[in-house]
């Protein structure tokens, strides 16, 4: 068997740590220098100097918003040190030795870019190019794991009236420093992590910064910089500086900077591999993970607001049992039905069609599931609870949240002491 991985970010490391663990060979196809995926920093914007895009999004100053204890691997943790939320510097670290010391270097295929994949007989075929040389391969998998993550794709908006605006338009997923933005007046459209973060991170050298949603579905408790205000969605853009908000009320601005998501795409893959996506739902999916109806394609690292290494590792190995033929996998009628009951409960939980891969609160349960099913170790429970205090801490205290220092007592408990 020859397995295929897309993307040496954390979850395709966690992929092949468990793929080769089972004696079989897997190779990854990582089209930047290194490893790390989203975890690089690169000053680069849009493509790099070989004409390739850049995928990363991260920023000068970066620090994760979760704590190492839930970031780590359940069985690779971070090692111990001075507080819980590290730079990216560190996580990027840390993943350096994770593949070192699983020696995952040597089955990565660095500066390869995949641009289509197609079903070929039973099998899968690759077409990649590499960065530098443009020498163009082409290769024949039994399996394929795509694990190229869904912060590489940015939704930007197109705001009524935009086309009179004279400033600046950006994403977050184009910001790297708050130097742009000294003594300017910045729009951020956003209220969720990256615009909070990037708000907070930019007010002290900006002018003044609004940050505008359409609902504030958690109140950010914490203090704000006196520079930094709220207000609801744009109504429109009126002229060269002046956005009018729904309210009525209107600002003049010199930068609008959205931090408005990402959607998901896979842009190589053919459209025989008969996977769709529609609103922000993937289909069609068994446990959010496996192609129900090409079992020999799944996808790692899906599901957002969750604590992410840990989720692409039980992922990982939830399809490891289905490939050592451990985990026989339902009829597709099966499979279907499973999905389509996953999605009724979310619907009467009031989570919206576009939410068919949000997990948040609901992601203890998904990994359980899933050890369940494929009777493999589970998330020690210890893990959401610490992702779930460190969520309520960053809308109730964004400027104080990262001081907390987390330490795990057992697989139910831990501590947390405030500095």
């Amino acid at each position: 068997m020859r397995v295929a991985i897309v993307g040496a970010g954390a979850a395709g490391l966690a992929s092949a740590r468990h793929v080769s663990a089972q004696g079989i060979h897997c190779e990854v196809f990582e089209m930047a220098s290194e490893l790390g995926g989203t975890w690089v920093y690169t000053d680069d914007i849009g493509t790099d100097q070989y004409g390739f895009p850049v995928y990363t999004a991260m920023y000068k100053g970066l620090r994760a918003n979760l704590p190492k204890e839930v970031m780590g691997f359940p069985d690779f943790p971070i090692s111990e040190r001075d507080g819980s939320y590290l730079s990216q510097a560190e996580i990027l670290d840390f993943l350096n030795t994770y593949a070192n010391h699983f020696k995952l270097k040597e089955l990565i295929r660095f500066d390869q870019m995949v641009t289509e994949i197609r079903p070929f007989e039973d099998k899968w075929r690759i077409k990649s190019l590499h960065r530098m040389s443009k020498e163009e391969y082409v290769d024949v998998y039994d399996v394929v794991m795509i694990c190229n993550g869904h912060y590489n794709t940015p939704i930007i908006p197109n705001l009524p009236g935009q086309e009179l605006f004279q400033g600046k338009i950006l994403h977050s997923h184009h910001y790297r420093s708050v130097d742009l933005f000294k003594g300017k007046r910045v729009l951020v459209i956003g209220a969720g992590p990256s615009g909070l973060d990037i708000a907070f991170q930019i007010s002290p050298v900006a002018g003044n910064i609004v940050i505008s949603h359409h609902v504030f579905r958690r109140e950010i408790k914490g203090e704000y910089p006196s520079n930094v205000s709220k207000k609801p969605e744009v109504l429109r853009i009126k002229n060269h500086e002046e956005i009018e908000f729904v309210d009525g009320s209107t600002c003049c601005f010199d930068v609008i900077l959205h931090c408005t998501g990402y959607r998901y795409n896979f842009p190589f893959l053919h459209d025989s591999c008969g996977i769709t996506i529609e609103d922000k739902r993937i289909q069609p999916l068994y446990k959010h993970i496996i192609h129900i109806e090409k079992p020999t394609m799944c996808f790692i690292g899906i599901p957002y607001y969750v604590c992410a290494f840990q989720m692409f590792d039980v992922q990982a190995r939830f399809y490891c049992q289905y490939l050592n033929g451990t985990m026989s996998l339902p009829s597709k009628d099966m499979m279907r039905k499973d999905t389509e009951e996953d999605i009724e409960k979310r619907k009467a939980k009031g989570y919206s069609p576009r939410q068919v891969h949000l997990m948040g609160t609901e992601q203890q349960s998904y990994f359980e599931e899933l050890a369940v099913t494929a009777n493999i170790t589970p998330i020690a429970p210890v893990v959401c609870k610490i992702w779930n205090d460190s969520d309520k801490s960053f809308y109730e205290d964004l400027k104080n949240f990262r001081n907390s220092k987390y330490r795990i007592v057992n697989n139910e408990c831990f501590v947390k002491v405030e500095n």
